[in-house]
C-alpha cells in the first residue's frame, strides 16, 4: 500500500522538477549571453523561456531588448564589411538584422543599397514589371509636341534685319516651317548667333523680338508675342500626379503645396489626402521643377532610438552605542509616627474620654525638623540604558526605458504612478462627528482632486544631422513620494523632484551623463553626563553616541542610436536653372533637347562601377588614382589626383569615395582642371567629408548649356593628411557620370594606397 502511493508522489515531483526549472534556467542563460553581448545566443533563451511561460511579462521585455541589440549588432558588422569593399558579407549581415528586427528599417535600407552595389558591380539589367492590369493609356500622349529638325548642325547667323525674317531663316536653316500669331508685332532686330543649337536661336531670336515660339508639330513652330494672357491662351500644359510616400499628417502635405504654390506660382494644383498625392496641371517647366523639388523634400524622416538610464540609490546607516544614565534623583519623606504633632489624653471620673488630632503623615512641621534621621525619609536613584543599534537601509532604483521617435516629433514616456493631490477648497463646520456631538470640518466637502505624474517622466524631440549628430530638447524628471503633511484634515503627499531640462547634440551612439546629484547628510548626538561623556575611555559608560548618515544619489545616462538615416544624396544638393520670374522655365543639357520633356525621378548611383554590357561600342573609360601608391609621416599632407581616361562628352560626375579615418584624413578636394575644358569655366564641385565614417561624397558638373569634355586628365585634386601610423585604401565604391543628355557613362575605377609612417 505504501508503495502504491509512493510512485504517484515520485512522477509528480520528477514533473516539477523537469517541467518548472525550464523557462528560469533558459532565462538565467539568456542573461548570461547578453552579458557577453552574445545577442544572437541570448535572444534563442529569451524566446526558449517566453514559450514555455507566454504570459511572462519580463520574458517579452528581455526578448524585445534582445532583439533589437542582435538585430544593431548585425548592422554596425554590415556596415564595417561595407566599408571594407565586401559586399557579400555585408548583404548576409544586413539581411541577419532583417530577419531579426524588422522594424529596423536602417536594415532595410542597407539591403536595399547593398543589392544595388552588387547589381551594378555585376551590370545586371533588371527588366521593367508590366502590370497587366494597367488602364490602356498608351495613345496618350505624355507631352506635347516635341521639334524632329532634318538637321541638327549647329547654326552660325549673323543679320540685322525683322524678326519674321530671322525667325524664317532659323527655321529653313533646321528644315522646319514657322508661323505666326495674328497679334505678333514684328520688329527690326539684330541677330548673331555663333555655332549654336536650335533651341539656343529660337530662344535668342525670341528674346530680343519679345516673343516666344512653341512647336505645334515634329515640324511646325509657332511664334506669339510674349504676354502673360498670350502664354495662358497658347502654352501647351501637362498634368502629372505626384505620389508623397513620407508625409504622416495631411498637414503635412498642404505644407508640401503651399510652398510649391509659393516658389512656383502653380494656379492649379490639387491634394488628395486619401491617396497622400498631389496632382498638378502647369507647364513642362514648371512640372519639372515641381518634380525636382517633391523630389528632394520627400524623404523618409529619420529615426531616433533613445535610451535612457536613470539610477536611484538610498543608503541610511545608523549606530547607537553607549549606556546613558539616569539625570534625575527623587526624594521621599516619610516621617515616623513619635513625631506626629497634637497627640493627647484627658480622664473624668470612672469615664475615659480620649481624643486625638492626627497630623498627615507626609507633613512635617517645623519643630519635626530638628528630629529627622535617615529613617524618615527615602531615594529613588536612576537607571541606566545601555544601547546597541545598528541600522543599515539601501534602496536602489535602476529605470532603463527606451524610447523611439521620428525626427522633429515629440516624444513623451511616463514610468511610475499617478499621486492624486487635493486642490480646489472645502467648507469647514459642516456635520456633526459622530458620537461626539460637536461640529467637525469634513475636508471632502467641494475638494477636488488632480493627478501628478510620479516616477521617470521623459519629454524629448530629437533632430537627426546630415553629419551623423542628434541634437534634442530634452526634458527629464525623476520624482518619488518621501512623506505626507496633514493640510486642512487631509494628507497631502510630499514629492521630491530632480528635473533636466536642456537642449544637447550627440554623435550617434555617443553616452552623456545628463545628471548626477550626490546628497550626504550626517548626524551625531551625545547624550550623557557632563564632562564624563567627553572622556575617552568612559564615554560609552556615561553617555550615549548616536551617529546617522543619510546617502541619497541620481544619475540620469542618455544614449541616442539611429536607425534611419537621413537620404539627403549628391542629386538633392544639386541647383537647377528655374528661368525667370515672370515665365519660370528649366534649361536642358546639351541644348537639343525639347524643354517640353519632364524628367523622371532617378536614382542615385544606380549605376555605380557598372561595366558596358557586351556589345558595346567602344571600352569602358577607366578611373584611377595618380599615383596609385603614396607614402607620407604622420602628420605630413599630401594631394592625390583623380584621373579619367579614354571619356567622351562628359558633363558630371558624382562620386563616393571611401578610407580608412584611422590612419588617414582627407582635408579638401579641389578641381582638376579636366571638366574645364579648353575654355577654362568654372565648374561646381559639391562635397560632403565624414571624418567619422571616412567618407568622401563629391559631385563635379559643368556649366548648365555646355557641352561635355573629351579625352583624358586630372577630374579631382583630394588632399590628404597622415593621422596614424598605418595602411589605408583609397577606394570609389560608388559612381555615376553622365554626359552632356543626362546618359549614363559607364566606367570602371581602380583603387590607391596610402601608407603612413
Amino acid at each position: 500500500m505504501h508503495r502504491s502511493a509512493f510512485f504517484p508522489l515520485l512522477a509528480f515531483a520528477v514533473i516539477l522538477l523537469v517541467g518548472c526549472p525550464k523557462a528560469n534556467t533558459d532565462y538565467s542563460d539568456g542573461r548570461k549571453a547578453e552579458t557577453l553581448q552574445d545577442y544572437d545566443t541570448a535572444l534563442v533563451h529569451y524566446d526558449s523561456a517566453l514559450r514555455a511561460e507566454p504570459g511572462n511579462a519580463e520574458y517579452k521585455l528581455r526578448a524585445m531588448h534582445a532583439r533589437y541589440a542582435a538585430g544593431q549588432f548585425h548592422l554596425e558588422q554590415g556596415q564595417k564589411a561595407l566599408q571594407k569593399g565586401d559586399l557579400q558579407l555585408a548583404l548576409t549581415e544586413f539581411q541577419k538584422a532583417q530577419a531579426l528586427d524588422p522594424s529596423n528599417t536602417a536594415a532595410d535600407q542597407q539591403v536595399k543599397h547593398t543589392l544595388e552595389l552588387l547589381s551594378a558591380k555585376t551590370a545586371a539589367v533588371v527588366p521593367r514589371a508590366v502590370d497587366p492590369n494597367a488602364a490602356d493609356d498608351s495613345d496618350l500622349l505624355p507631352e506635347p509636341p516635341r521639334l524632329k529638325p532634318f538637321s541638327l548642325e549647329p547654326i552660325n547667323l549673323k543679320m540685322t534685319n525683322d524678326a519674321r525674317v530671322a525667325y524664317e531663316t532659323i527655321a529653313k536653316l533646321a528644315g522646319l516651317s514657322v508661323i505666326f500669331d495674328p497679334d505678333f508685332t514684328s520688329r527690326r532686330i539684330p541677330v548673331e548667333l555663333p555655332n549654336v543649337t536650335l533651341e539656343q536661336a529660337l530662344d535668342a531670336v525670341s528674346l530680343e523680338s519679345k516673343a516666344f515660339w512653341k512647336p505645334l508639330t515634329p515640324t511646325v513652330i509657332f511664334v506669339a508675342p510674349d504676354t502673360p494672357q498670350k502664354r495662358k491662351d497658347v502654352e501647351d500644359e501637362v498634368v502629372r500626379t505626384f505620389y508623397l510616400s513620407n508625409t504622416l499628417t495631411p498637414q503635412d502635405l498642404t505644407e508640401v503645396v503651399t510652398g510649391l504654390r509659393q516658389l512656383l506660382d502653380l494656379r492649379r494644383v490639387q491634394q488628395v489626402n486619401a491617396q497622400n498625392a498631389i496632382v498638378i496641371r502647369d507647364t513642362p517647366d514648371k512640372l519639372a521643377l515641381a518634380a525636382k523639388i517633391i523630389r528632394d523634400i520627400d524623404k523618409a524622416k529619420p529615426e531616433v532610438l533613445i535610451h535612457v538610464q536613470v539610477l536611484t540609490a538610498s543608503v541610511d546607516r545608523l549606530r547607537d552605542l553607549g549606556i546613558l544614565p539616569g539625570q534625575s534623583v527623587s526624594v521621599t519623606f516619610s516621617p515616623r509616627t513619635s513625631l506626629q504633632p497634637n497627640s493627647g489624653t484627658s480622664t473624668t471620673g470612672t469615664t475615659t474620654t480620649t481624643s486625638s488630632t492626627t497630623v498627615s503623615p507626609t507633613q512635617i512641621t517645623l519643630d519635626n525638623l530638628r528630629n529627622l534621621s535617615g529613617a524618615d525619609y527615602s531615594a529613588t536613584l536612576p537607571g541606566a540604558t545601555a544601547n546597541a543599534i545598528l541600522t543599515d537601509n539601501k534602496t536602489r532604483i535602476i529605470q532603463d526605458p527606451e524610447v523611439r521617435v521620428s525626427d522633429g516629433e515629440k516624444a513623451t514616456l511616463k514610468i511610475g504612478d499617478r499621486v492624486p493631490v487635493a486642490t480646489g477648497s472645502f467648507q469647514a463646520g459642516v456635520g456633526v462627528g459622530v458620537g461626539t456631538g460637536a461640529g467637525v470640518v469634513n475636508p471632502l466637502v467641494n475638494t477636488q482632486f488632480q493627478y501628478i505624474d510620479v516616477g521617470v517622466n521623459i519629454d524629448v524631440t530629437p533632430r537627426v544631422h546630415p553629419d551623423g549628430d542628434v541634437s534634442m530638447k530634452l526634458s527629464v524628471e525623476v520624482s518619488q513620494i518621501t512623506g505626507s503633511s496633514n493640510i486642512g484634515g487631509i494628507n497631502q503627499p510630499v514629492i521630491s523632484q530632480r528635473k533636466i531640462e536642456h537642449d544637447i547634440r550627440l554623435k550617434d551612439g555617443e553616452v552623456s551623463v545628463l545628471g548626477g546629484l550626490i546628497e550626504r547628510t550626517e548626524t551625531k548626538n551625545v547624550n550623557g553626563i557632563p564632562g564624563l561623556a567627553q572622556l575617552p575611555l568612559f564615554r560609552y559608560l556615561f553617555s550615549d553616541n548616536s551617529n546617522e548618515v543619510q546617502e541619497d544619489e541620481v544619475l540620469i545616462v542618455l544614449t541616442p542610436h539611429i536607425i534611419r538615416f537621413p537620404s539627403i544624396d549628391a542629386d538633392n544638393l544639386q541647383t537647377v536653372a528655374a528661368g525667370t520670374d515672370s515665365n519660370p522655365h528649366v534649361y536642358r543639357q546639351g541644348g537639343d533637347a525639347p524643354s517640353s520633356a519632364v524628367p523622371q525621378p532617378a536614382s542615385p548611383f544606380a549605376n555605380s562601377q557598372a561595366t558596358p554590357l557586351a556589345g558595346a561600342p567602344a571600352p569602358a573609360p577607366q578611373l584611377h588614382f595618380e599615383p596609385a601608391n603614396a607614402a607620407l609621416r604622420t602628420g605630413d599632407t599630401t594631394t592625390l589626383g583623380l584621373a579619367v581616361s579614354n571619356v567622351n562628352d562628359l558633363y558630371s560626375i558624382p562620386l563616393l569615395i571611401h578610407y580608412n579615418p584611422a590612419v588617414i584624413q582627407v582635408d579638401e578636394v579641389r578641381n582638376g582642371g579636366f571638366l574645364s575644358g579648353s575654355s577654362v569655366q568654372e565648374i561646381a564641385i559639391v562635397q560632403r567629408i565624414d571624418q567619422q565614417k571616412g567618407d568622401i561624397v563629391v559631385s563635379a558638373t559643368r556649366q548648365p548649356n555646355t557641352p561635355g569634355v573629351n579625352g583624358s586628365g586630372t577630374l579631382l585634386g583630394i588632399v590628404i593628411r597622415g593621422i596614424a601610423p598605418g595602411t589605408s585604401p583609397l577606394q570609389i565604391l560608388q559612381v555615376n557620370a553622365r554626359d552632356s543628355q543626362q546618359r549614363t557613362v559607364p566606367m570602371v575605377s581602380q583603387e590607391a594606397t596610402i601608407q603612413v609612417r
